[in-house]
Protein backbone atom coordinates (compact mmCIF):
# COMPACT_ATOMS: atom_id res chain seq x y z
CA UNK A 1 0.00 0.00 0.00
CA UNK A 2 1.52 3.45 -0.94
CA UNK A 3 2.06 5.32 1.89
CA UNK A 4 0.98 8.56 -0.09
CA UNK A 5 -3.09 8.20 0.65
CA UNK A 6 -4.18 10.38 3.25
CA UNK A 7 -7.35 9.96 5.37
CA UNK A 8 -10.54 10.41 3.95
CA UNK A 9 -12.63 13.16 4.68
CA UNK A 10 -15.83 12.75 6.31
CA UNK A 11 -17.59 15.03 4.13
CA UNK A 12 -16.26 13.14 0.99
CA UNK A 13 -19.28 12.27 -2.08
CA UNK A 14 -20.35 9.34 -2.19
CA UNK A 15 -20.40 6.87 -5.47
CA UNK A 16 -23.85 7.92 -6.96
CA UNK A 17 -24.00 10.87 -4.75
CA UNK A 18 -21.32 12.92 -6.43
CA UNK A 19 -20.73 15.90 -9.44
CA UNK A 20 -19.42 12.91 -11.68
CA UNK A 21 -22.85 10.96 -11.41
CA UNK A 22 -24.68 13.51 -11.45
CA UNK A 23 -23.18 15.02 -14.87
CA UNK A 24 -23.17 11.75 -16.30
CA UNK A 25 -26.10 10.82 -15.74
CA UNK A 26 -28.53 9.40 -18.51
CA UNK A 27 -32.18 9.88 -19.04
CA UNK A 28 -34.12 7.05 -20.89
CA UNK A 29 -36.68 8.59 -23.50
CA UNK A 30 -37.63 4.71 -24.69
CA UNK A 31 -35.71 1.84 -24.90
CA UNK A 32 -32.23 2.59 -26.50
CA UNK A 33 -32.36 6.09 -26.54
CA UNK A 34 -31.48 8.39 -23.97
CA UNK A 35 -31.41 12.35 -23.17
CA UNK A 36 -28.10 14.03 -21.39
CA UNK A 37 -27.42 17.53 -21.11
CA UNK A 38 -23.48 17.50 -21.45
CA UNK A 39 -22.24 19.82 -18.52
CA UNK A 40 -19.83 22.66 -19.48
CA UNK A 41 -17.71 21.63 -16.06
CA UNK A 42 -16.11 18.88 -18.21
CA UNK A 43 -14.54 20.93 -20.73
CA UNK A 44 -11.17 22.04 -22.07
CA UNK A 45 -11.42 24.81 -23.97
CA UNK A 46 -14.95 24.66 -25.41
CA UNK A 47 -14.52 20.73 -25.99
CA UNK A 48 -16.19 18.54 -23.81
CA UNK A 49 -13.17 16.08 -22.30
CA UNK A 50 -13.33 12.58 -23.82
CA UNK A 51 -13.55 10.79 -20.48
CA UNK A 52 -16.28 12.25 -19.77
CA UNK A 53 -18.34 11.26 -22.83
CA UNK A 54 -17.02 7.81 -22.76
CA UNK A 55 -18.55 7.96 -19.37
CA UNK A 56 -21.55 8.89 -20.37
CA UNK A 57 -21.81 6.53 -23.16
CA UNK A 58 -20.84 4.01 -20.73
CA UNK A 59 -23.38 4.41 -18.50
CA UNK A 60 -26.48 4.14 -21.32
CA UNK A 61 -24.92 0.85 -22.32
CA UNK A 62 -24.62 -0.55 -18.81
CA UNK A 63 -28.72 0.49 -18.85
CA UNK A 64 -28.98 -1.28 -22.22
CA UNK A 65 -27.49 -4.24 -21.12
CA UNK A 66 -27.58 -7.26 -19.12
CA UNK A 67 -23.97 -6.93 -17.35
CA UNK A 68 -23.10 -3.94 -15.25
CA UNK A 69 -19.45 -3.64 -15.83
CA UNK A 70 -17.44 -2.31 -19.19
CA UNK A 71 -14.50 -4.72 -20.31
CA UNK A 72 -13.12 -3.41 -23.34
CA UNK A 73 -14.94 0.17 -24.65
CA UNK A 74 -13.10 1.32 -27.71
CA UNK A 75 -14.69 4.66 -29.03
CA UNK A 76 -13.67 6.84 -32.35
CA UNK A 77 -14.44 10.49 -31.51
CA UNK A 78 -15.79 11.77 -34.97
CA UNK A 79 -16.41 15.27 -34.03
CA UNK A 80 -15.59 17.61 -31.15
CA UNK A 81 -18.38 17.82 -28.80
CA UNK A 82 -20.04 21.04 -26.98
CA UNK A 83 -21.98 21.60 -23.50
CA UNK A 84 -25.08 20.77 -24.22
CA UNK A 85 -28.31 18.86 -24.80
CA UNK A 86 -27.29 15.47 -26.77
CA UNK A 87 -28.88 12.04 -27.60
CA UNK A 88 -27.66 8.88 -27.18
CA UNK A 89 -28.43 6.15 -28.80
CA UNK A 90 -27.80 2.47 -28.14
CA UNK A 91 -28.38 -1.18 -29.59
CA UNK A 92 -27.46 -4.55 -28.40
CA UNK A 93 -25.60 -6.53 -30.46
CA UNK A 94 -25.04 -9.89 -28.50
CA UNK A 95 -25.20 -11.49 -25.66
CA UNK A 96 -23.95 -14.26 -23.38
CA UNK A 97 -23.38 -15.62 -20.41
CA UNK A 98 -20.18 -14.07 -18.82
CA UNK A 99 -20.03 -11.19 -21.86
CA UNK A 100 -22.37 -8.75 -23.69
CA UNK A 101 -21.92 -6.25 -26.66
CA UNK A 102 -22.95 -3.37 -27.67
CA UNK A 103 -22.61 0.12 -29.58
CA UNK A 104 -23.43 3.51 -28.76
CA UNK A 105 -23.35 7.26 -30.59
CA UNK A 106 -23.96 10.74 -29.36
CA UNK A 107 -25.50 13.20 -31.39
CA UNK A 108 -25.53 16.90 -31.22
CA UNK A 109 -27.23 19.34 -33.63
CA UNK A 110 -25.12 21.99 -35.20
CA UNK A 111 -26.28 25.83 -35.64
CA UNK A 112 -27.97 24.75 -38.81
CA UNK A 113 -30.15 22.31 -36.86
CA UNK A 114 -28.68 19.18 -38.56
CA UNK A 115 -27.85 16.09 -36.44
CA UNK A 116 -23.90 15.33 -36.42
CA UNK A 117 -22.73 11.98 -34.86
CA UNK A 118 -20.14 13.34 -32.20
CA UNK A 119 -18.77 9.59 -30.99
CA UNK A 120 -19.37 5.95 -31.51
CA UNK A 121 -18.81 3.10 -29.51
CA UNK A 122 -18.59 -0.28 -29.39
CA UNK A 123 -18.10 -1.77 -25.90
CA UNK A 124 -17.89 -5.21 -24.10
CA UNK A 125 -19.84 -5.51 -20.44
CA UNK A 126 -19.27 -8.13 -17.63
CA UNK A 127 -19.27 -8.91 -14.42
CA UNK A 128 -16.13 -7.78 -12.43
CA UNK A 129 -17.08 -9.36 -9.21
CA UNK A 130 -17.15 -12.69 -11.04
CA UNK A 131 -13.43 -12.54 -12.05
CA UNK A 132 -10.96 -15.22 -10.48
CA UNK A 133 -8.37 -13.64 -8.66
CA UNK A 134 -5.37 -15.37 -10.48
CA UNK A 135 -3.16 -12.64 -11.61
CA UNK A 136 -0.14 -13.26 -13.41
CA UNK A 137 1.59 -10.08 -14.60
CA UNK A 138 4.82 -8.32 -15.08
CA UNK A 139 3.66 -5.30 -14.64
CA UNK A 140 4.39 -3.06 -11.98
CA UNK A 141 3.04 0.75 -10.70
CA UNK A 142 4.86 3.51 -11.47
CA UNK A 143 7.82 4.82 -8.93
CA UNK A 144 6.13 8.49 -8.16
CA UNK A 145 6.62 10.38 -4.94
CA UNK A 146 4.32 10.27 -2.38
CA UNK A 147 1.01 12.99 -2.89
CA UNK A 148 1.64 15.24 -0.74
CA UNK A 149 5.15 15.86 -3.13
CA UNK A 150 3.64 16.46 -5.93
CA UNK A 151 2.04 19.14 -7.66
CA UNK A 152 -1.36 20.40 -10.10
CA UNK A 153 0.02 22.59 -12.83
CA UNK A 154 -1.12 25.34 -10.65
CA UNK A 155 0.90 24.49 -7.35
CA UNK A 156 3.46 24.50 -10.20
CA UNK A 157 2.44 28.03 -11.36
CA UNK A 158 2.73 29.70 -7.82
CA UNK A 159 5.92 28.36 -6.58
CA UNK A 160 8.17 30.39 -6.00
CA UNK A 161 11.12 27.94 -6.30
CA UNK A 162 10.03 27.21 -9.50
CA UNK A 163 9.74 29.74 -12.87
CA UNK A 164 6.69 29.18 -14.52
CA UNK A 165 6.17 28.55 -17.89
CA UNK A 166 2.95 29.16 -18.80
CA UNK A 167 0.31 27.11 -20.31
CA UNK A 168 0.42 24.94 -23.45
CA UNK A 169 -3.18 25.75 -23.96
CA UNK A 170 -4.61 28.67 -24.79
CA UNK A 171 -8.46 29.42 -22.83
CA UNK A 172 -9.73 28.22 -19.48
CA UNK A 173 -9.94 24.05 -18.51
CA UNK A 174 -13.01 23.74 -16.28
CA UNK A 175 -12.48 20.11 -16.00
CA UNK A 176 -9.67 20.46 -13.86
CA UNK A 177 -11.59 22.48 -11.03
CA UNK A 178 -13.29 18.35 -11.25
CA UNK A 179 -10.34 16.92 -10.50
CA UNK A 180 -7.61 16.29 -8.19
CA UNK A 181 -4.76 15.69 -9.91
CA UNK A 182 -0.97 15.78 -8.66
CA UNK A 183 1.58 15.45 -11.44
CA UNK A 184 5.18 14.02 -10.65
CA UNK A 185 7.69 16.48 -10.73
CA UNK A 186 9.67 14.80 -13.19
CA UNK A 187 6.67 15.09 -15.89
CA UNK A 188 6.00 18.72 -14.85
CA UNK A 189 8.68 20.26 -16.83
CA UNK A 190 6.03 21.58 -19.72
CA UNK A 191 4.13 23.70 -17.04
CA UNK A 192 7.51 25.15 -15.91
CA UNK A 193 9.00 25.91 -19.38
CA UNK A 194 11.60 23.01 -19.54
CA UNK A 195 9.94 20.22 -21.07
CA UNK A 196 12.07 16.81 -20.94
CA UNK A 197 11.45 15.85 -24.15
CA UNK A 198 10.15 12.58 -23.28
CA UNK A 199 6.66 11.49 -23.88
CA UNK A 200 5.76 10.68 -20.19
CA UNK A 201 3.17 11.97 -17.89
CA UNK A 202 2.35 10.93 -14.41
CA UNK A 203 0.01 11.81 -11.87
CA UNK A 204 -2.30 10.73 -8.62
CA UNK A 205 -5.65 11.29 -9.84
CA UNK A 206 -8.75 11.46 -8.26
CA UNK A 207 -12.43 13.41 -8.38
CA UNK A 208 -12.85 16.70 -6.46
CA UNK A 209 -15.49 16.01 -4.09
CA UNK A 210 -13.24 12.42 -3.05
CA UNK A 211 -15.72 10.24 -4.18
CA UNK A 212 -13.82 7.13 -5.02
CA UNK A 213 -13.55 5.36 -8.27
CA UNK A 214 -15.37 2.88 -10.21
CA UNK A 215 -15.44 1.26 -13.26
CA UNK A 216 -17.09 4.43 -15.10
CA UNK A 217 -15.14 6.96 -12.99
CA UNK A 218 -11.62 4.81 -14.94
CA UNK A 219 -13.14 6.15 -18.38
CA UNK A 220 -12.78 9.11 -17.35
CA UNK A 221 -9.21 8.70 -15.58
CA UNK A 222 -7.43 7.54 -18.76
CA UNK A 223 -7.97 10.79 -20.61
CA UNK A 224 -7.51 13.01 -17.86
CA UNK A 225 -4.27 14.14 -17.00
CA UNK A 226 -2.45 16.53 -19.40
CA UNK A 227 -1.19 15.14 -22.57
CA UNK A 228 2.11 13.70 -23.25
CA UNK A 229 2.53 15.77 -26.25
CA UNK A 230 3.62 18.70 -23.53
CA UNK A 231 6.22 16.89 -22.43
CA UNK A 232 7.39 16.46 -25.58
CA UNK A 233 7.64 20.16 -25.61
CA UNK A 234 4.49 20.84 -28.51
CA UNK A 235 1.43 23.36 -27.75
CA UNK A 236 -1.85 23.23 -28.20
CA UNK A 237 -5.24 21.17 -28.24
CA UNK A 238 -4.53 17.34 -28.68
CA UNK A 239 -7.92 15.87 -29.54
CA UNK A 240 -8.42 12.39 -29.42
CA UNK A 241 -9.25 10.30 -32.35
CA UNK A 242 -9.63 6.79 -31.07
CA UNK A 243 -9.74 5.36 -27.61
CA UNK A 244 -9.77 1.72 -26.15
CA UNK A 245 -9.95 1.35 -22.80
CA UNK A 246 -9.53 -2.04 -20.84
CA UNK A 247 -11.35 -2.02 -17.02
CA UNK A 248 -9.41 -4.89 -15.39
CA UNK A 249 -10.54 -4.60 -11.80
CA UNK A 250 -12.86 -2.72 -9.52
CA UNK A 251 -10.40 -0.28 -7.85
CA UNK A 252 -9.78 -0.37 -4.08
CA UNK A 253 -10.40 2.79 -2.33
CA UNK A 254 -8.62 6.05 -2.29
CA UNK A 255 -6.23 7.70 -5.21
CA UNK A 256 -5.22 6.18 -7.97
CA UNK A 257 -1.76 6.72 -10.11
CA UNK A 258 -1.98 7.39 -13.69
CA UNK A 259 1.26 6.97 -15.94
CA UNK A 260 1.01 7.46 -19.75
CA UNK A 261 3.32 7.08 -22.20
CA UNK A 262 4.24 7.91 -25.73
CA UNK A 263 6.69 6.35 -27.71
CA UNK A 264 5.94 7.46 -31.18
CA UNK A 265 4.65 10.48 -32.96
CA UNK A 266 4.86 10.32 -36.26
CA UNK A 267 2.80 12.43 -39.27
CA UNK A 268 0.93 14.82 -36.73
CA UNK A 269 -0.22 11.75 -34.33
CA UNK A 270 1.08 9.89 -31.66
CA UNK A 271 -0.16 7.13 -29.06
CA UNK A 272 -0.97 7.34 -25.25
CA UNK A 273 -1.10 4.17 -23.22
CA UNK A 274 -2.17 4.83 -19.88
CA UNK A 275 -2.02 2.44 -16.69
CA UNK A 276 -4.13 3.00 -13.65
CA UNK A 277 -3.15 1.50 -10.50
CA UNK A 278 -5.26 1.79 -7.75
CA UNK A 279 -4.32 2.01 -3.82
CA UNK A 280 -4.40 -1.79 -3.39
CA UNK A 281 -1.11 -1.96 -6.15
CA UNK A 282 -3.31 -3.51 -8.69
CA UNK A 283 -3.63 -2.68 -12.35
CA UNK A 284 -7.68 -1.60 -12.77
CA UNK A 285 -7.49 -0.08 -16.18
CA UNK A 286 -5.21 0.44 -19.33
CA UNK A 287 -5.92 1.93 -22.54
CA UNK A 288 -4.23 3.29 -25.97
CA UNK A 289 -5.40 6.38 -27.99
CA UNK A 290 -4.61 7.60 -30.97
CA UNK A 291 -4.19 11.50 -30.92
CA UNK A 292 -3.51 14.54 -33.43
CA UNK A 293 -0.87 16.79 -33.05
CA UNK A 294 -0.19 20.37 -34.35
CA UNK A 295 3.47 20.99 -35.29
CA UNK A 296 5.13 23.34 -35.83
Amino acid sequence: MPDAASAPSPSRALIGDSEFDRDTAVTRREPGVYDIDLSAGWTIISAVNGGYLLAVLGRALADTLPHPDPFSVTAHYLTASRPGPAVVRTETVRTGRTLSTGQASLFQYDDEGNEVERIRVLASYGDLATLPDDVRTTATPPAMPPLEQCFGSADAASDTRLPSGGSPVEGSSAIADRLMLKLDPATLGWALGAPSGRGEMRAWFGLADGRDADPLSLLLAVDALPPTAFELGLKGWVPTVELTVHVRHRPAPGPLRVSITTRNLAGGFLEEDAEVWDSADRLVAQSRQLARVRLG
